[in-house]
């Protein structure tokens, strides 16, 4: 069974989406960044964490597909919390 395009573009983003993620948790330790850390929480929420509720937590709990949507949408609101209040300077 080969994975289809989508399959393969979903993982490529959400393997990007974690480097990005680990590039900013680095900057947080190093810097002592609170803004840093937030980035870093916001892009993997909003990057990472959707795609492996979808392919990996759904399937194996059985959710619904509402459940699953429910999950990623709050995933979504939480990354992008974390991102706005990044770059609003909080957390100093």
């Amino acid at each position: 069974m080969t994975p289809d395009i989508t399959t393969l573009a979903a993982s490529l983003s959400a393997a990007l989406g974690l480097f990005v993620s680990y590039q900013a948790y680095r900057g947080y330790r190093r810097h002592g960044s609170a803004t840093m850390g937030l980035l870093a929480v916001g892009i993997a929420c909003f990057t990472a964490i959707p795609f492996a509720l979808q392919a990996l937590l759904a399937p194996a709990l059985a959710w619904s597909d509402a459940m699953a949507i429910l999950a990623i949408v709050a995933s979504y609101n939480v990354g992008l919390v974390a991102i706005l209040w990044s770059l609003r300077g909080g957390g100093r």
